[in-house]
């Protein structure tokens, strides 16, 4: 009988603050913020770089400048040249996907050390021309003689350097992730108030867990700051109400800026190993990847409604049930996709129900509302802040639950030996 794949540990995670895009970090690069998100999680977890056999590496709003941008991030660190890197684009499942990754190669035998990461800046996007303008600026650079550049050049007008910002527009559908959204609670009668609940216990909980270290303890400083600068400890319910929704005007709408993630800057690292090289290295596991999926599904479903799929599918894959999970951490694109997830597992959507969510074992730590959402950090940060919980408490069982752009979702497992 052939040995079983070595079990994947999850032995240290690190990151930067996450900021408001355009705010404290705007001035950083997402080269910058990963750079100091995998150098942080070596210094800090007393990691030899030399070790490291491979590292992923997300990011979602790509300079073009950089498209292998997990090998510019290894040239930039303390990680020799040498180390394997690969870049991932996934959407908001961009930090799963690298930990997915990495956790395969181990299992396969590839790799006994690894890290997983992701970091966006979204204040400083890589910014297009259109694309008349682009065309002429390509037959501009190939021109031989002056009189041909002159004569390419007089057929620029100026509305041709009208520049593209990148946007969160869905390619495949035309709409927004928030008006998608929008679309998703009214089928699903989620109301604006328990969004704004969701809100609020989000800010609530992040703050406890800032004051009283649990998310300074994963946060590499940087230009002086020690926390996620969005938390709001002081926000309440009567002032999440008096906010405008922003995605549908109508009068129907219901998701605002305070119930909705904002865009974030920031980047994050997680290391993996083997049971053995960890047991080896003398490093108490935080936690065991127990199993992960991945789903599709059609846009016209519920953009972000992956979960309602991907958690189920893995529950029954894993002998598991929603009750055996200690904490249960679901990234908060917007407050009302949470919540709609929520109800497809426990009214049954395509797959039959799962149970009820005990909304004490919910993100615990807050969630994407109030601490952000760098798209390819989150997941990795998820990973990080649910395994250090389960150590703190002794916990068994873990669940991460991430939708994204695309209309994919991803779903992980995670177990301790207790």
């Amino acid at each position: 009988m052939a040995d079983s794949p070595p079990r994947v540990v999850i032995v240290a995670g690190a990151r930067t603050p996450f900021a408001k895009a355009g705010t404290k970090l705007k001035e950083h690069s997402a080269l910058d913020l990963a750079r100091h998100a995998v150098d942080g999680l070596l210094d800090k977890h007393s990691l030899e770089p030399s070790t490291i056999d491979e590292m992923v590496y997300g990011i979602v709003v790509l300079d073009p400048r950089r498209p292998q941008f997990a090998r510019e991030v290894a040239f930039a660190s303390r990680l020799p040249s040498s180390t394997p890197a690969w870049t991932t684009t996934d959407n908001c499942i961009n930090g799963t996907t690298a930990i997915m990754a990495i956790a395969d190669s181990i299992r396969a035998g590839r790799a006994e050390i690894g890290i997983a990461g992701g970091g966006e800046s979204m204040s400083n996007p890589a910014v297009l021309f259109s694309p008349a303008a682009s065309r002429i600026f390509v037959e501009l650079s190939n021109a031989r003689t002056l009189k041909d550049r002159i004569e390419i050049l007089s057929s620029l007008r100026p509305r041709d350097l009208k520049p593209n910002a990148p946007g969160v527009v869905e390619p495949s559908t035309g709409l927004s992730m928030g008006e998608h959204t929008e679309i998703t609670v009214k089928e699903w009668r989620i109301a604006r108030e328990p969004q704004d609940e969701l809100a609020l216990a989000s800010h609530k909980n992040a703050a406890a867990a800032t004051e009283d270290g649990r998310l300074k303890a994963e946060i590499v400083p940087l230009d002086g700051i020690d926390h996620d600068t969005i938390i709001r400890p002081d926000t309440t319910l009567e002032k999440l109400a008096q906010l405008k929704p922003v995605f549908d005007t109508s009068g129907n709408g219901t998701l605002t800026a305070g119930n909705s993630s904002p865009l974030t800057d920031g980047a994050a690292a997680i290391a993996l190993m083997s049971e053995d090289r960890a047991a080896q290295e003398g490093r108490e596991p935080l936690a065991f990847i127990r199993g992960y999926k991945r789903v599709a599904i059609d846009p016209g479903d519920g953009l972000l409604m992956g979960p309602g799929i991907a958690v189920p599918d893995l529950l029954a894959e894993t002998g598991l049930s929603l009750d055996d999970m200690d904490l249960i951490e679901m990234h908060e694109a917007f407050a009302g996709q949470v919540l709609s997830n929520i109800a497809a597992w426990e009214q049954g959507w395509k797959r039959g129900p799962i149970g009820t969510v005990d909304r004490s074992k919910l993100n615990q730590l807050g969630s994407s509302v109030a601490v952000g959402h760098p798209f390819s950090a989150t997941g990795v940060r998820i990973a990080t802040t649910l395994a250090n919980e389960m150590k703190r408490r002794n916990s068994r069982y873990g669940l991460i639950s991430i939708c994204a752009a695309g209309a994919t979702a991803q779903a992980m497992i995670l177990e301790r030996d207790v």
